[in-house]
């Protein structure tokens, strides 16, 4: 299992969590995030998607979690580029804030492809 994190950096407390839902620790893949605006997109995101270092034999057959970056335009391309990697959607970490502290905890890991299969049973 490998988490690859396109945000702020991941805590220990945070990858603790991870671990009690999902029963094994992952393996965390930070990705730094900057884009250069004045480049096309497309060009950007498969720049930081390769830059997880991750082989195509990878994409297809280990579980991933993945922390999208907040911005929403870069997070749909992101998406749209793991997708066509993967062969599917991947699980996104869904974070929320902390109690009467400031930071952040896992609320749930967020299974893409189920929503978008139950989705499909909406047509």
């Amino acid at each position: 299992m490998i988490l690859v994190n396109f945000s702020h950096p991941v805590t220990e407390k945070q990858l603790d969590q991870i671990e009690e839902m999902i029963g094994i620790r992952p393996e965390l893949k930070t990705v730094p995030v900057q884009i250069d605006p004045s480049l096309p997109l497309k060009d950007e995101i498969d720049r930081i998607v390769s830059s997880a270092g991750l082989t195509s034999e990878e994409w297809q057959t280990i579980p991933i979690i993945v922390n999208l970056p907040g911005l929403s335009v870069l997070s749909g391309g992101i998406i749209a580029e793991l997708h066509g990697r993967m062969g599917h959607f991947p699980d996104i970490l869904r974070l929320k804030p902390m109690e009467n502290i400031q930071g952040y905890d896992v609320a749930e890991i967020v299974s893409l492809q189920r929503i978008r299969d139950q989705a499909r049973m909406k047509r």
